[in-house]
C-alpha cells in the first residue's frame, strides 16, 4: 500500500477548526474520506488552529508548526486545503521566498506537499477588507464572526430561538452602525443558549477578533499587490482552486428564502456585504481568466463573470490560483457544505439567506473535482 496521505484544512475569516463542538470542515472531512476510500488510498485529516483575523505570518507559522507536529515522523505526501484566507497562509508557508522566522526543521515538511488547494480565497485582495478596517466595518466584522459560529454550532432548533433574539434587535443600520455596547449585549443574550463549555470557547474566540485583526488589512487589494509580488509558488507543489459567484442582491430574488427574521436580517447582511465586495479598486486588478477559465466561470455560474462578481466576501476573480477546479454559483461558505439543504433539514446549516440555492448536487460536484485533483498528484 502506498503511504499515508496527509490532508491539512486551513480556515480562513470566521473559520475554525473545531469550535463549541462543531467540526467546521466536517462536510469536507466526510466527503473527501469517501472519496479516498473508494480509492484504495489511506488518508488522515488534521484541522489547523489558525487564529480568525491574525496577520497572514502569523497564520502561516501556526499552520507550520501544526503539519510539522502531527506528520514529522511520517513519510506520506502532503495537501493543503485551505479556505479563504487560509489558502494564503497555504501559500504563504510554501513560498521560498518567505521567512516565517522558524527553525529549518520545523520547515523540512514542506518538500513533501503534492498540492495546495484554495476555495474562495482572496488572491487579489477583497475591497471589503478596507470597510472591515473602519469602525462600522470593524463592527460588522465582530457581529459577523458570531453570527458564523453560534450559527454553525448551535444550529436548528435553536436557530429558532437566535431568530427571535435577533428580531428585537431592528435594522441593520442600528446594529452595526450603532454603539458597540449593542452587539455586546446580542452576544450576552445569543450565548445564553449555548453550554457553559462552548460559551467560554465562543467567548475566546470572539476575544481574538476583537484583538488581532492584523489580516484585514493585509488581504486589502493593495496589500495583496504586494504579497503576490514577494510569494513565488513552490515549484514541486501543484496549485488549484476553487471558485463561487452568488447572485447580485435583490429583493424579488429573496422573497423565496426569506422565512424567518434571521434569514431576513442575514439576507440583509449579504445585499451590505456584496455591495462593498463589488467595488473592485481599479488600480489593482484581478485575475484575468484564460479561454478555458472563462468557459469554467460562465458555464458553471451561468452568467457572464466580471470584476463586481463575488460570494458576498471575496470577489470571484480573486479566486483564481493555479488549475481552476470548479465554478459555479454559491456563497462564501456553500462551498464547505453550509448551506440550506431543503432535501435533508438540519444536515447542513446555512449561514447567510444569499439567494444562491446551492445544492448537495453542487457539492458533490466540487468534493469530485478536489480529490480527484488530490488523488493524482502521485
Amino acid at each position: 500500500m502506498s503511504d499515508r496521505h496527509h490532508v491539512y484544512f486551513v480556515p480562513g475569516m470566521f473559520g475554525f477548526g473545531r469550535l463549541a463542538g462543531y467540526d467546521y470542515f466536517n462536510h469536507v472531512r466526510t466527503a473527501l474520506a469517501q472519496r479516498f476510500d473508494d480509492a484504495g488510498v489511506e488518508v488522515g485529516f488534521e484541522d489547523v488552529p489558525c487564529p480568525p483575523t491574525s496577520s497572514l505570518r502569523f497564520r502561516s507559522r501556526v499552520l507550520a508548526k501544526t503539519v510539522s507536529r502531527t506528520a514529522r515522523d511520517d513519510p506520506g505526501p502532503i495537501h493543503l486545503v485551505g479556505h479563504s484566507t487560509g489558502g494564503l497562509d497555504a501559500r504563504l508557508v510554501l513560498s521560498p521566498s518567505a521567512n516565517l522566522t522558524l527553525a529549518p526543521e520545523v520547515m523540512s515538511w514542506t518538500d513533501r506537499v503534492q498540492t495546495a488547494v484554495t476555495l474562495n480565497t482572496p488572491h487579489y485582495g477583497t475591497p471589503l477588507a478596507g470597510y472591515f478596517a473602519t469602525v462600522s466595518g470593524t463592527r460588522l466584522l465582530y457581529a459577523l464572526s458570531l453570527l458564523t459560529v453560534v450559527s454553525l454550532s448551535i444550529g436548528e432548533p435553536s436557530l429558532a430561538v437566535f431568530s427571535r433574539v435577533l428580531s428585537g434587535v431592528g435594522s441593520v443600520d442600528s446594529l452595526f452602525g450603532g454603539d458597540l455596547k449593542l452587539v455586546s449585549r446580542l452576544t450576552d443574550s445569543i450565548l445564553r443558549f449555548v453550554d457553559a463549555s462552548g460559551r467560554k470557547e465562543i467567548t475566546h474566540f470572539l476575544g481574538s477578533v476583537r484583538v488581532d485583526q492584523g489580516a484585514i488589512i493585509q488581504i486589502m487589494p493593495e496589500a495583496m499587490d504586494l504579497f503576490n509580488a514577494a510569494a513565488e509558488d513552490h515549484t514541486g507543489v501543484r496549485y488549484a482552486s476553487i471558485a463561487a459567484a452568488a447572485p447580485p442582491p435583490a429583493a424579488l430574488h429573496f422573497a423565496r428564502r426569506i422565512r424567518s427574521p434571521y434569514a431576513a436580517l442575514t439576507a440583509a447582511l449579504y445585499s451590505t456585504l456584496y455591495r462593498f465586495a463589488a467595488e473592485r479598486p481599479a488600480p489593482y486588478p484581478y485575475a484575468r481568466p484564460n479561454d478555458d477559465e472563462q468557459r469554467i466561470l460562465s458555464g458553471g455560474i451561468g452568467r457572464l463573470v466580471d470584476d463586481t462578481s463575488n460570494d458576498g466576501i471575496v470577489p470571484t476573480l480573486s479566486m483564481l490560483w493555479g488549475k481552476l477546479l470548479w465554478a459555479g454559483e454559491a456563497d462564501h461558505l456553500d462551498v464547505l457544505g453550509h448551506f440550506q439543504d431543503d432535501v435533508r433539514p438540519g444536515q447542513h446549516v446555512d449561514w447567510l439567506a444569499s439567494g444562491a440555492h446551492f445544492t448537495r448536487a453542487r457539492f458533490a460536484a466540487i468534493m469530485d473535482a478536489l480529490a480527484n485533483f488530490l488523488l493524482t498528484s502521485h
